[in-house]
């Protein structure tokens, strides 16, 4: 398991959040779609989550409508 630090804006205010994932590598795109799931994949409104066969830049402007903005994968650990 691997743990990776992201660091995010969510609608302006500084975040930071700890994911422990199997993968080795985590891409710019992959990251974005763990905090959409975060932030809004319990909610009522699922049209809020990018499509199964969105491109990376698909989701991360769905992020970017959304709030979140700025990601960064800051730090991974084994």
């Amino acid at each position: 398991m691997c743990n990776y630090t992201l660091e995010y804006l969510f609608n302006g205010e500084p975040r930071t959040h700890i994911f422990e994932l199997k993968q080795p590598q985590l891409p710019l795109h992959e990251a974005t779609m763990h905090l959409l799931q975060l932030h809004f994949g319990d909610g009522e409104n699922s049209l809020i989550m990018p499509t199964a066969d969105a491109t990376p830049e698909e989701i991360l402007e769905q992020a970017e409508l959304v709030g979140l903005t700025q990601i960064k994968v800051v730090d991974q650990s084994s």
